[in-house]
């Protein structure tokens, strides 16, 4: 039975691998490539800091699956009065346990603890694969965002 819930300082090293996995296939990169430390450390600095909420689905204790949400407060706004909006990221479900439902599950976890924390938006960067799901659960585009990316410092 797979085991869905929020991620605990103890599953530091479940929760860096199964991140590391994910970025390896987003990013079409060979299993066995080895990220910067300077990546791998400052990820777990970020885990540590509590800006974050991360739910790991597992199965025997081997997380299968993950989903992050980033906290972010900015200045109020209108349409955003609390200035509390959040960024969903790293949502990745291993292939041999995709189509049952996990990533659904663990979104509405996070989505659920965003409108507990005030939350009024949250965005995401999604692929092409992942499009279908976070529309079926509501998600749209948003035609008022830009962004300037300031350089490109990618892991090489």
């Amino acid at each position: 039975m797979i085991e869905i819930r929020f991620a605990a300082k103890e599953d530091m090293d479940e929760l860096m691998r199964i991140r590391l996995e994910m970025l390896r296939e987003v990013n079409s990169l060979p299993e066995g490539y080895a990220f910067s430390d300077t990546l791998v450390r400052s990820s777990v600095k970020y885990f540590e800091s509590g800006n974050d909420a991360t739910v790991l689905a597992l199965d025997g204790g081997r997380a299968v699956a993950c989903a992050s949400l980033s906290f972010i407060e900015i200045m109020p706004t209108y349409g955003h009065p609390t200035g509390k909006r959040a960024h969903l990221m790293n949502v990745y479900t291993k292939p041999s346990y995709r189509r049952q439902g996990l990533a659904a599950r663990m979104l509405n976890m996070l989505i659920d603890l965003a409108r507990d924390r005030g939350v009024t938006e949250i965005s995401l960067d999604a692929t092409e694969s992942g499009r279908p799901l976070y529309e079926s659960m509501g998600f749209g585009t948003n035609h008022e965002a830009m962004n300037l990316i300031l350089e490109d410092c990618r892991d090489k």
